[in-house]
């Protein structure tokens, strides 16, 4: 009797804690309003003046609003970013020196930038590589023949001013695309193959001299995934890894030689491959606790829509429910198929602003775009899979051209920092998507993204009060206060 007494007062308790929970106050606060707009020169722009909030104690039927309380918060945010690719190196430095600097403090300034605090590079060659190339020579099982030379060349330069121009602090993480070439079943570095049982703790081990490598460059190294794409078999380099297989790779080599090697600290990534098999890879590895407990996080890619699909959001979302202690990473994403004549196509803005609305909202603590640079043919790529990045550059005048892109990531990356926590975030409407932030200081940050044709007024509401808003067609924007 005394147990069930006791169980009912900690639950009642537990109930009057929450309905008693201090209200979050709007009092004296003023809201700042950043835009970006299409058929308008408004780029991540301030609005003029501030807007207060006034009492709105029940929004009626008819009232556009987007409701927010920031008592409800949720997962913490690890940061946002881009990929420096071999490619987005190779196009750093053939571009003027000024250029160079212009395009260093739009990403990882936050006062002149958008503030990038995250990135991804490659551990040896990608796609966007200008040719295909290992750090040993091949047929080196022992790696004696090690060295990041070829990185020396223009991939860690840059990688270097990125991080002094970020303030000292990037966290990098590094994925491979595929073991070198003797080291699969299909004798080459494209087209899948498998890695080969007998180069196992060859391979595993080349992760480690990897990451010894960078650091002795002065580049901390944050964490690796294990496998870029591991079911794609792409015309590029790629290696075919099944749930069972990255599963048991990870545990009984992977894991044990990054933790043997001292290296027990880093994070590991698994899966970093579409949404359409989240669920599938995320329980196979995370349901073996011996596997398991080398993961930090499982990221993720948005390919998964090729055939003009919507993305499957749902699946990230279950994956967080079912496993809420591992964190999720979004970590490449980009639009495909190149074309000069579409560099200023509004669609492209928007494609980033779905994506990362609703991966927050699902669940993901940190978000990496892919290059952040390219060239004027969406390049360098040695099979031609030309793509979009937020900044190209023509090599040929030096001119940098932004795209959209690099607005609609700006209105998370400037206003949502490292350890800022997402809160609680509905709109009343689907014409507008919406999600929210709160920072280590205090600042609130609300993203509001408009898809539509028309202008929509609406109420920005918390306990109460409300500031009245107006965001125009094809728009983006953040409010701060």
């Amino acid at each position: 009797m005394k147990k069930c007494a006791l169980l009912i007062l900690l639950v009642s308790g537990t109930l009057m804690w929450g309905q008693n929970k201090k209200p979050y106050s709007t009092d004296g606060k003023k809201v700042t309003v950043y835009i970006t707009a299409e058929k308008t020169e408004l780029r991540l722009s301030p609005t003029t003046g501030t807007l207060s909030f006034t009492e709105l104690k029940q929004p009626t039927e008819g009232q556009i609003s987007v409701f927010v309380d920031p008592n409800q918060t949720f997962q913490t945010v690890l940061g946002i970013g881009g990929a420096i690719t071999d490619a987005a190196a190779e196009t750093f430095a053939k571009i003027p020196k000024d250029k160079q600097q212009q395009l260093l403090e739009a990403y990882y300034d936050v006062n002149k930038g958008i503030g990038y605090t995250l990135a991804r590079t490659t551990i040896h060659s990608s796609d966007f590589s200008s040719e295909s190339y290992t750090y040993i020579k091949e047929g080196d099982t022992e790696l004696k023949t090690f060295s990041i030379d070829h990185d020396r060349k223009h991939r860690i330069p840059m990688i270097k001013r990125a991080i002094a121009t970020a303030g000292g602090k990037l966290t990098l993480y590094a994925s491979p695309w595929s073991p070198p070439a003797f080291m699969k079943d299909n004798n080459s570095m494209l087209k899948g193959g498998k890695l080969k049982p007998e180069y196992f703790q060859s391979w595993a081990n080349y992760y480690t001299k990897f990451i010894k490598a960078y650091e002795k460059e002065g580049i901390p190294v944050w964490g690796i995934s294990i496998q870029n794409e591991p079911m794609a078999v792409q015309t590029w380099e790629s290696c075919i890894f099944t749930g069972e297989e990255e599963r048991d790779f990870l545990k009984n080599y992977l894991g044990p030689t990054m933790h043997k090697e001292g290296f027990k600290d880093k994070k590991i990534i698994a899966w970093d491959h579409n949404r359409d098999m989240l669920y599938q890879r995320a329980s196979t590895i995370l349901n073996d606790p011996e596997a398991a407990k080398y993961v930090w996080g499982i990221g993720f890619h948005w390919y998964e829509n090729w055939s003009g699909g919507q993305q499957m959001f749902e699946n990230v979302r279950l994956v967080h429910e079912s496993y809420p202690q591992t964190n999720l990473i979004f970590t490449e994403g980009c639009k495909e198929k190149f074309d000069i004549n579409k560099i200023n196509d509004w669609k492209l803005g928007e494609l980033y602003g779905t994506n990362m609305i609703n991966d927050f909202n699902n669940g993901i603590v940190a978000w990496t775009d892919w290059n952040i640079l390219l060239d004027e043919t969406g390049g360098p790529n040695h099979v031609k899979n030309l793509c979009f990045a937020p900044i190209h550059a023509n090599t040929n005048t030096g001119e940098l051209m932004f795209t959209n892109e690099y607005y609609y990531i700006g209105h998370f990356s400037k206003f949502v920092r490292p350890g800022a926590k997402r809160i609680a975030c509905s709109s009343s409407r689907s014409a507008l998507s919406a999600t929210a932030f709160v920072n280590t200081d205090g600042k609130v940050a609300v993203i509001v993204m408009n898809k539509g044709e028309e202008k929509v007024n609406y109420n920005l509401w918390i306990q109460g009060k409300a500031v009245e808003i107006e965001s125009l067609p094809h728009s983006m924007q953040t409010l701060v206060f």
